[in-house]
């Protein structure tokens, strides 16, 4: 199978095409590399895409993500998905992303790791699995509160070493109520990156700045730490992205659909010291003059990053950059 085939359009709609072609088409360039995606097997997760059934493999990630940039070469790092009501699941579901990824060079993955599995069990299954990284998520930690997370309390640092002894990148998905306006996660991630420098960190969601006023507090003080990388995946607030570009440049910025979130209707919105998320049901859909037709939120946040280049009058070597060539060289993508 080539990651550079076109297959049929996946769940998009009329709405959905005209938006792409309003909005995006002369922007999307012709290769992009998504740094931030999930396959799944349909009975080990508790999420749907309506209108979608079945596992959702490499074959399936090309024909739905059609929906997003259609007609464009096409490589991806899936990540690997658990949850803590089917544990036994995430040993699958890391078996199943080994398999997929080794379907096609144009496929890096991530093997999804607990904060009790052992440092040298890890390093073992990912090499047998040729996989690439590693995947956590906070509701794994043993806190009350898992959205108010440590980093350590879902990545320990034994995990961290084990991914800066073998080359690893590391997909972060960092939580608490203030994300990088919190000064643990910030003293957290400086400390692992400067301890651990063989070790590359993305941080997921461009920072989870989906209130991009956390974004302005926090990310000054991780200025200069070379292994540190962000995602822009489902972010759908342009200062997110702009405040990743404004301080550490378009080399360490990398595009990430965040299928299936992508292929729900809606967008994230920034309210207060926080952010909210409106889906097709939520009922804001009719306003005085109009009704809105809600597309798809990968398209949304296609156009964050889109206004975001815009904003910081990036030229098109570096939208270039964000959308293939900087995980194509994180990744070992030759």
């Amino acid at each position: 199978m080539s990651a550079a085939s076109t297959p049929k359009l996946g769940l998009a709609k009329p709405v959905d095409r005209e938006f792409f072609q309003r909005e995006l088409e002369s922007f999307v360039p012709s290769k992009v590399f998504d740094a931030h995606c999930h396959i799944w097997l349909e009975n080990e997760v508790p999420f749907r895409i309506p209108g979608w059934s079945g596992d959702v493999g490499a074959h399936e990630y090309l024909q739905l993500i059609e929906d997003l940039h259609p007609g464009r070469q096409k490589a991806a790092l899936f990540l690997s998905f658990a949850s803590p009501e089917n544990p036994e699941g995430r040993h699958r579901m890391n078996e199943f992303v080994g398999r997929e990824t080794a379907r096609s060079s144009a496929f890096r993955g991530e093997f999804f790791v607990c904060p009790d599995d052992d440092p040298e069990w890890v390093r073992q299954e990912v090499r047998r699995l040729g996989l690439h990284g590693l995947k956590c998520y906070f509701w794994f930690s043993k806190v009350k509160e898992p959205w108010e997370a440590g980093i350590a309390d879902f990545l320990p640092e034994p995990l961290v070493k084990v991914a800066h002894e073998e080359g690893w990148f590391i997909t972060l998905h960092i939580v608490k109520s203030r994300a990088l306006g919190d000064p643990g996660n910030v003293e957290c991630i400086r400390r692992y990156c400067e301890r651990y420098p063989n070790m590359k960190l993305i941080l997921a969601h461009s920072a989870r700045g989906f209130q991009p006023a956390h974004n302005l507090e926090g990310l000054p003080h991780l200025v200069g730490l070379d292994n540190l990388y962000f995602d822009t995946s489902a972010n759908c607030e342009p200062i997110a992205h702009q405040a990743v570009l404004r301080y550490f440049g378009p080399k360490k910025l990398m595009y990430g659909s965040d299928l299936p979130i992508s292929h729900m209707r809606g967008r994230s919105l920034s309210a207060a010291d926080s952010f909210i998320w409106i889906y097709e049901e939520t009922p804001v859909w009719g306003e005085k003059h109009a009704k809105i037709d809600p597309v798809m939120v990968g398209l949304e946040h296609l156009r964050s990053v889109k206004w975001a280049c815009w904003s910081e009058r990036l030229s098109d070597s570096d939208v270039e950059d964000i959308f293939w060539n900087n995980a194509a060289l994180l990744m070992n993508m030759s």
